[in-house]
């Protein structure tokens, strides 16, 4: 009787056929955990109950300027609170600091507010010499982006 002892011509190692997921695993849970805590920190802006729409995104080519209205009717530039009699001038500096490159302005309104309140802020950016203005709204059926105001 012949033993195979390992050391003889013909033995072959078997090739490892299983693969060590568990340091995938363990990467992919860090990366899932940092995106769940910075996400919610992305997000920046003024609470507004934004109403939906059918449209589609803008492409941005630029760094908009959102001139937002919240649900007690109080303006904000880019998070800023602004006098309603101080909004023009406020967009007119704005224009001509960024005077070689127009910038989309975004408005933002709580879908509470009225109508004409919200054209007439319309207006003022118009008045302003911005040409590029969109009203922003929630897409139907999307969850993503909606922000929810805070109950106090």
């Amino acid at each position: 009787m012949a033993m195979n002892m390992g050391g003889g011509r013909g033995t072959r190692r078997a090739p490892m056929a299983e693969i060590n997921v568990t340091p995938l695993v363990d990467v992919m849970l860090v990366l899932l955990i940092i995106f769940m805590i910075t996400a919610p920190l992305l997000v920046s802006g003024v609470p507004v109950d934004l109403p939906d729409s059918r449209a589609g995104a803008l492409k941005q080519d630029n760094t908009p300027v959102q001139v937002s209205l919240d649900r007690e009717g109080r303006l904000f530039i880019d998070e800023q609170a602004v006098a309603d009699d101080g909004l023009a001038a406020k967009l007119t500096a704005i224009r001509d600091a960024r005077a070689a490159d127009e910038p989309r302005v975004y408005v933002r309104a709580d879908s509470s507010l009225d109508y004409g309140r919200v054209m007439r802020v319309v207006g003022e950016v118009n008045a302003a010499g911005f040409t590029k203005v969109a009203l922003v709204s929630e897409g139907t059926g999307q969850t993503t982006g909606r922000e929810q105001p805070d109950e106090e």
